[in-house]
């Protein structure tokens, strides 16, 4: 009997809890959804595929509206005047993306009285407060795997555009000019060249795979070993030192989560022990880069050029200093974004709405905050 008792107050205890309560009303009545992304503008109606913008808004308007509920789309995400600040306060869901993030603070979260359920249409959970997100009892959730093969693709673009000079040979063709030696003076093989992953999860495994045929010596960093069959199929050797490995490297490409251990790690001493001369690739996020010492290092050509698409913040204001930097090939936020990657995260925020609809568990690997406990690659 007092086994009995025990039981019932262990079960009145976690019903009073804050996560609980926030499940156990997640399937009732019409809900708000709000989602965040860039707008298309023009380029809307030029491809009907094109889900992941303000104008198409993942393409789940009529679905969700269907069922009762509200669905605001917007990608006025700044300031304390932006639409979406007007909606924090009665907002269940928010749908944000990597590619125009929202920025979701604790601040945010404290002022979020209904808000339930973080999804990112995507893979990288970083813009939210991860922390806070846990101690309020929200879940957090990402499509993961979704738009890995769209960023392993476009890191190898940029290792061949860097590795070959690309860019300086497209701008003397734009420019009217005719000059191979300035080019030429600085452009190699692939082939032979120490290529080194910090990063071997999903993307850093397909980069990998990619790479194999071009005969490079690859390296990878990782809190955990790839599966031995992984390192047979792709040749890659295991460096458990991190800075022993950067300093092998030719090419180093970024594939880690930010964190509080990633943040601002390649700074001006961790840049200076490199190989002068060094390539960087950065798919992964701007911030683990401290963004003075690459633009230092670019201007004197210890880095021999620098590529990606992930800046701090985003978008990056027009005075941000990778915009001027030399022998850079620098985007906007695009790798993940094609619009294979937008149809595939775009199916899976549906999914993982009509499985808090019905109050059903997620896919396992898309939890980043779950019952107030971070996935491992954030903590």
């Amino acid at each position: 009997m007092a086994m009995k008792r025990a039981g019932v107050s262990a079960i009145r205890a976690l019903c009073s809890s804050p996560n609980f309560t926030r499940y156990a009303h997640s399937t009732a009545g019409s809900k708000k959804i709000v989602g965040v992304f860039y707008k298309a503008n023009e380029y809307a109606e030029l491809n009907p595929n094109f889900v992941g913008c303000v104008e198409r808004g993942l393409g789940i308007r009529d679905w969700l509206e269907s069922r009762g509920h509200q669905y605001v789309v917007t990608a006025d995400k700044d300031g304390p005047d932006c639409e979406l600040e007007k909606h924090i306060p009665d907002l269940h869901v928010l749908i944000t993306t990597p590619f125009h993030p929202a920025y979701v603070t604790a601040e945010r979260i404290k002022k979020a009285k209904n808000l339930q359920l973080l999804l990112t249409a995507g893979i990288g959970s970083d813009h939210i407060d991860l922390k806070a997100a846990a101690e309020a009892g929200l879940t957090v959730a990402e499509v993961t795997g979704s738009n890995v093969v769209s960023v392993a693709e476009d890191e190898l673009m940029r290792i061949l555009i860097l590795v070959r000079n690309f860019l300086p040979g497209h701008h003397q063709v734009i420019s009217g000019d005719w000059n191979v030696a300035g080019i030429a003076y600085r452009a190699y093989d692939l082939e032979g060249k120490t290529v080194g992953t910090f990063g071997a999860g999903r993307i850093g495994k397909l980069l990998l795979q990619r790479l194999k045929p071009f005969n490079c010596n690859l390296l990878y960093h990782d809190r955990l070993k790839m599966d031995p069959e992984m390192e047979k199929q792709t040749g890659a050797k295991f460096e458990e030192d991190l800075d022993v490995m950067l300093q092998k490297c030719d090419i180093i490409v970024i594939n880690t989560p930010l964190t509080d251990q990633t943040r601002g790690m390649f700074n001006k001493e961790r840049i200076s022990k490199l190989k002068k001369g060094v390539l960087i690739v950065n798919n992964a996020r701007g911030a683990i880069m401290d963004t003075q010492a690459v633009a230092d290092a670019c201007s004197s050509g210890h880095i021999g050029g620098y590529s990606g698409d992930v800046w701090f913040p985003q978008p990056a204001p027009k005075d941000h200093p990778w915009r001027y930097m030399p022998n850079q090939a620098m985007t906007p936020h695009i790798s993940g974004t094609t619009i294979d990657g937008q149809l595939r995260y775009a199916a899976g925020t549906k999914d993982m709405l009509d499985r808090y609809f019905k109050g059903e568990e997620f896919p396992l690997q898309n939890y980043i905050v779950r019952e107030g406990v971070l996935a491992p690659q954030y903590r």
